[in-house]
């Protein structure tokens, strides 16, 4: 009997096999791979992964789809978690680890955001997601699709592009076209000088009003003489400032707030 996709878990099931190649070929899995595949559906790419891993971690929250993987032919080969994968606890795994899925696109960017805080145990990640989100996540600075999720994940990973993936590689077809990128967590060290609460502030006023100057976006947050310091004209708006300027920006702010 044929799993009927479920709207309200974003599924779309990936059958184009020359995609799934593609994909393999970009990711080049080793036999001892760490590697843990989000929302493995019906299983497309799990079979790939599987000619080239000992052992695969899958999250999968539909109950009918956990339950084939958990008796299926491949049985052995898989550890199962049955999870809303915003509520998994990635520690678990062996470190480091890889991660690959087709996302669900209703719940992308809480999934990116959800795995910052685990981008020390991860070696890369590779993700089918809608491809106008992938334009916004590898967007430059002074582009329509540069802005918050642009910025905050290059501060932490060098992103890369890969394809794109048309709606017809899909049962059911999407509405929209797809595409493949790759994050790989930056050095650590670089990671962990970013004051990540104190940036994500930054970032966010700053792209609050995207269209008014960091002077009015900025007031009460970021005082002038800081945004001045980093070489930041108050007259630019956040769409005019890199990722390495904004993090440059709270770091400074730190270092000014602990010794105010």
């Amino acid at each position: 009997m044929k799993h009927q996709a479920r709207k309200r878990f974003g599924q779309h099931f990936l059958t184009d096999q020359s995609i799934l190649s593609n994909l393999i070929g970009e990711m080049r899995p080793r036999p001892d791979d760490t590697l843990v595949e989000i929302g493995p559906g019906l299983g497309a790419l799990t079979f790939w992964l599987l000619k080239a891993v000992n052992h695969l971690q899958v999250i999968e929250i539909d109950r009918d789809l956990a339950e084939k993987l958990r008796t299926g032919p491949w049985k052995d080969k898989l550890t199962v978690h049955e999870v809303d994968v915003l509520k998994f606890d990635f520690t678990q795994l062996e470190a480091p680890f890889r991660v690959v899925g087709n996302l669900p696109y209703n719940i992308s960017s809480p999934i990116l955001f959800t795995l910052l805080d685990f981008a020390d145990k991860v070696i890369d990640q590779h993700f089918m997601l809608q491809k106008e989100v992938i334009d916004r996540m590898v967007a430059a600075p002074k582009t329509s699709d540069y802005g918050r999720l642009s910025v905050m994940l290059q501060a932490y990973y060098h992103m890369d592009h890969l394809f794109d993936v048309p709606p017809e590689c899909f049962d059911p077809p999407p509405r929209v076209i797809s595409a493949i990128v790759r994050m790989s967590p930056k050095p650590a060290q670089e990671r962990a000088a970013i004051p990540h609460a104190l940036f994500s502030k930054v970032v966010s006023t700053a792209f609050s009003q995207r269209r008014k100057m960091l002077r009015n976006t900025w007031n009460g947050v970021v005082p002038d003489h800081i945004a001045q310091e980093a070489g930041i004209a108050l007259t630019a708006r956040a769409e005019e400032i890199s990722a390495a300027q904004f993090v440059d920006v709270a770091q400074r702010l730190s270092t000014y707030t602990a010794k105010a």
